[in-house]
């Protein structure tokens, strides 16, 4: 018998149900990096009964914001947080997707108002879920389908 064997944390965040292969994108948007002061875990490809494969990122003393778990919703849109205090689950959810955003999707249409250096707009989208996530540019219409590629 196989088992995964990852270490506890005392306090922090869990993030679990990351589609396979997305863990990385995941450790750069909460701001992860080389260097980093963060111990980390990672699990990547492991075996799951829900999703067939998936990874698993555990962050000992970062609680993850806003923002981040909009970003973390967008290319994972069924992950699990779990915050960790004193080695203990004291709150547990799924990520939720947003509506909207602004700010945190460069729009990938040269064109759009949103990417003119002489404009003081944000690029803002609406957020699709039908087969997979989608954003919409709200200012030119541009459909975003490879999210990770156009996070800021």
């Amino acid at each position: 018998m196989n088992l995964l064997t990852i270490s506890k944390i005392k306090d922090g965040t869990v993030i679990d149900h990351i589609p396979s292969g997305k863990a990385l994108e995941v450790l750069r948007i909460i701001g992860v990096r080389s260097g980093s002061k963060e111990k980390v875990s990672m699990a990547m490809n492991v075996e799951s009964s829900k999703m067939g494969r998936k990874d698993i990122v555990k962050v000992e003393g970062k609680y993850i914001g806003e923002e981040e778990l909009n970003r973390i919703s967008l290319i994972a849109p069924e992950a699990t947080i779990n915050i960790i205090e004193n080695y203990e689950i004291v709150r547990k959810f799924k990520v939720s997707l947003p509506e909207r955003v602004e700010g945190i999707l460069k729009c990938p249409n040269r064109n759009c108002i949103s990417n003119d250096p002489r404009e003081p707009v944000l690029a803002r989208f609406r957020i699709e879920n039908s087969d997979g996530v989608v954003a919409r540019c709200e200012y030119c219409g541009k459909k975003v389908y490879e999210i990770e590629k156009y996070l800021v």
